[in-house]
């Protein structure tokens, strides 16, 4: 699709590839390509399954900090919301499994880009880790994902210390589907899709949408409850004025209602 994300379709299995080397750092242009790579396999009546892995050692060491360094908030809110928002919009409503198979290293931005798919097979020479917390930041997205996955108190130490954890402790937290021997984790990926691609798609596409509103009811509320906001604060009084203002090009005069 472009220079940063490959994808091919072979067995009703379309496959998304990671290629900003070395170390897959997650730009704008990247993460929109990645977005894309997963609409176009979403609209795709051929795909059955998706798997996403990298093209090289390392599956994604986390984000371009050019993307934060000296930014003003509204750059780097707008890369937050294709990172998060737009990445689980879009799993959530895939309608057909997806897989990431990881050999490697798999750091901040590449663990939500792992945690956001279905299934994740590693290799037992992966590792894993928020290194965010010794740099000034937050993982913020995984204090709402992490703990649901494994729990508050298995979730606290990598989220806060920042430490790297190998794939068999992140398989014991409960952060993995499997962990195969190294270098086999894309064949095991292969394998799994080859069957879920099997099973009847639109069987597969009533029962995904049923369990992702099942397991990400939190989630997705959180967001319901934030337009709904909006629509609340959308129909005050002091909110038409100040839009009123704006086109006006005058002082708003708020009243409060």
């Amino acid at each position: 699709m472009t220079d940063l994300v490959r994808y091919s379709i072979a067995d009703q299995i379309a496959e998304i590839v990671l290629d900003r080397a070395p170390v897959n750092a997650l730009s704008i242009p990247l993460i929109d390509a990645l977005l894309a790579a997963l609409a176009k396999a979403r609209d795709d009546a051929a795909v059955r399954a998706v798997i996403i892995h990298s093209a090289h050692k390392v599956f994604c060491a986390g984000l371009d900090l050019d993307i934060i360094r000296g930014k003003p908030a509204i750059e780097v809110k707008g890369f937050l919301e294709r990172l998060y928002f737009a990445l689980n919009d879009t799993q959530y409503r895939m309608g057909k499994p997806t897989i990431a198979a990881v050999d490697g290293a798999v750091r901040a931005g590449g663990m939500t880009i792992a945690i956001s798919c279905d299934m994740i097979i590693a290799g037992d020479g992966a590792t894993f880790g928020y290194p965010e917390i010794d740099v000034g930041l937050i993982p913020a997205i995984h204090f709402v994902q992490l703990p649901r996955l494994v729990g508050r108190h298995q979730a606290f130490g990598p989220l806060f210390l920042g430490e790297p954890f190998d794939a068999a402790s992140a398989f014991r937290m409960g952060l993995l589907s499997e962990v195969v021997p190294k270098g086999t984790a894309l064949d095991r990926a292969r394998e799994i899709a080859r069957k879920l691609a099997a099973k009847s798609p639109v069987v597969m596409k009533i029962g995904r949408d049923a369990f992702m509103r099942a397991v990400d009811a939190d989630f997705r509320r959180s967001v319901e409850n934030a337009a709904e906001s909006f629509v609340v604060v959308a129909s005050t009084e002091d909110c038409q004025e100040g839009l009123n203002a704006f086109v006006e090009k005058r002082t708003p005069n708020y009243k409060g209602r």
